[in-house]
C-alpha cells in the first residue's frame, strides 16, 4: 500500500506540475496520471488502495465542501436566487431528455436503458466545478454578479437529483415500481442536510468560543464532524433522507456567517489540506477509467457526449434567462457547468453489476465522458474566466 500512495503522489504531482507549466490545469496531469498507473495499463496501484478508493474520494469531496462553505456568504446565495435553484435540476433535467432522444438511434439501447445512461453521465461533477468556482471567489472573477456562487450552489445539488434518478431508473430496469417517495426524497434530504449543517455549524461556533484550541485541532475537529454526516448518510440514508455534503457546505456556511475570522483562518487552513487531496482525488479517478471497454462503442459514445452537452448547455442557457448577465458570461457558465467524473467514477460500473443489458454501454460511455468533459471543462473554467467575467478590484 505505501508504495502505491509513493506512486499516486509523485506521479500526480509531476503531471500535474508538467500540465501547470504547460498552461494546462494540473487535475488534467493527475487524471492521466491515474490512467497510466491505474489497472488498465501499468497496474503500479495495490487492489488494497484501488478498494478504499471510493472512501478517499468522498474525504477530498468532504474537504471541497468544507472549503466552498467557508468562503461562501450567506447573503450572496440569497442574491443568487432563482437560477442557482433551477440550475440545480435544470441542466441535468436537458441532458437526460437529450440522452432519451439520441442514445437509442446511436447506441441501440432501448429508452429505459437510455434514462439509465441519461442518469449517470447527466451529473457535473463537484471534483472538477467546486474547486473552480472557489479560486474564482478568491480571485474576484464573476463575484459582482455572483457567477461563481451560482455555479457552485447548483454543482452542490445536482448529484443529489441525478443519483435519485438513477436509483429509479434501475428499480424499473429490475422490474421494480415507482415510488413517488423517491422523487420526494430530493427536496427532503437536501432540507434536511442543510438543516443539519446550519445546527452543527452553530454548536461547533459555539464550542470554539468556550473551548480554546490550537488551529489545527479545530481542523481535526470539523473534519471528523464531517465524516461523522458521511456515515449517517451511508448507514441510515435510505431511512432518513440526508446529503451529508451539503450538511457539511453548509456547515462552513454558518460558520462563516457566526464568526468570519474563525472561518478564514480554518479555510486557510484547508487550502492546504486541499493539496495532497486533490492529488488524490484526481489520481484515483482516473484510475478507475477502464481504458479496455472503450474498443467497442467509443466513436458512438463521444458523438453521443457532445450531443447531450448541447442539450446541458441548452439547460444552463434556460436558467440564465432573465438574469443580468451578458453573453459572454452565460456562455462561460455554459461551458463551466459541463465536466464529468466524480459521479461517473463512483456509478458507472453499477448497471454491470446488478447485471443489467445496458451494464457495458453504461460503463463505456461513462469512461468516454470522464476523459472529454473532465479535462476540456477544466481547461474551459482556467481560460474562459479572463475572457468573460469581470474581476472585481474590492475582492
Amino acid at each position: 500500500m505505501l508504495i502505491s500512495i509513493t506512486y499516486i503522489l509523485f506521479f500526480g504531482l509531476f503531471l500535474g506540475f508538467l500540465c501547470k507549466k504547460s498552461g494546462l490545469p494540473g487535475l488534467l496531469g493527475m487524471l492521466l496520471a491515474g490512467i497510466l498507473i491505474g489497472p488498465s495499463v501499468l497496474n503500479l496501484i495495490d487492489s488494497s488502495v484501488l478498494n478504499i478508493s471510493a472512501e478517499i474520494r468522498k474525504i477530498a469531496l468532504i474537504i471541497i465542501f468544507l472549503r466552498a462553505g467557508l468562503k461562501l456568504s450567506a447573503d450572496d446565495l440569497k442574491k443568487v436566487g432563482r437560477p442557482a435553484i433551477l440550475m440545480c435540476f435544470l441542466p441535468a433535467t436537458f441532458e437526460v431528455l437529450g440522452m432519451l432522444l439520441l442514445a437509442p438511434p446511436l447506441l441501440g439501447i432501448t429508452v429505459l436503458d437510455a434514462a439509465i445512461l441519461g442518469a449517470v453521465v447527466g451529473a457535473v461533477s463537484p471534483a472538477v466545478v467546486v474547486p473552480g468556482m472557489i479560486k474564482l471567489i478568491d480571485e474576484g472573477y464573476g463575484t459582482k454578479k455572483k457567477i461563481p456562487q451560482m455555479i457552485l450552489a447548483g454543482a452542490s445539488v445536482d448529484d443529489v437529483f441525478v443519483i435519485v434518478l438513477f436509483t429509479t431508473f434501475t428499480g424499473l430496469a429490475r422490474g421494480n415500481s415507482v415510488e413517488v417517495m423517491s422523487f420526494v426524497n430530493i427536496p427532503l434530504s437536501i432540507a434536511l442536510g442543510a438543516v443539519a449543517g446550519l445546527c452543527i455549524g452553530t454548536v461547533l461556533v459555539f464550542y470554539f468560543d468556550k473551548v480554546k484550541v490550537r488551529d489545527s485541532v479545530k481542523v481535526l475537529v470539523v473534519l471528523g464532524t464531517s465524516f461523522a454526516l458521511a456515515f449517517i448518510e451511508d448507514k441510515w440514508g435510505y431511512v432518513i433522507p440526508f446529503a451529508s455534503l451539503i450538511a457539511v457546505m453548509t456547515l462552513g456556511l454558518m460558520m462563516k456567517r457566526k464568526k468570519q475570522d474563525l472561518a478564514a483562518c480554518l479555510a486557510s487552513q484547508f487550502d492546504k489540506l486541499w493539496i495532497p487531496a486533490e492529488v488524490f482525488l484526481f489520481v484515483l479517478v482516473g484510475a478507475s477509467v477502464a481504458i479496455e471497454s472503450l474498443k467497442t462503442t467509443g466513436l458512438s459514445a463521444v458523438l453521443l457526449l457532445l450531443g447531450v452537452l448541447i442539450f446541458r448547455m441548452l439547460g444552463v442557457l434556460v436558467c440564465l434567462l432573465g438574469t443580468p448577465l451578458n453573453q459572454k458570461e452565460r456562455a462561460f457558465c455554459m461551458a463551466a457547468y459541463t465536466p464529468k467524473a466524480t459521479v461517473q467514477a463512483a456509478i458507472s460500473g453499477l448497471p454491470l453489476a446488478m447485471g443489467l443489458a445496458c451494464g457495458e454501454t453504461v460503463l463505456t460511455v461513462s469512461v468516454v465522458a470522464i476523459i472529454l468533459t473532465a479535462p476540456l471543462g477544466a481547461l474551459a473554467i482556467e481560460f474562459l474566466h479572463k475572457r468573460c467575467l469581470e474581476r472585481s478590484e474590492t475582492q
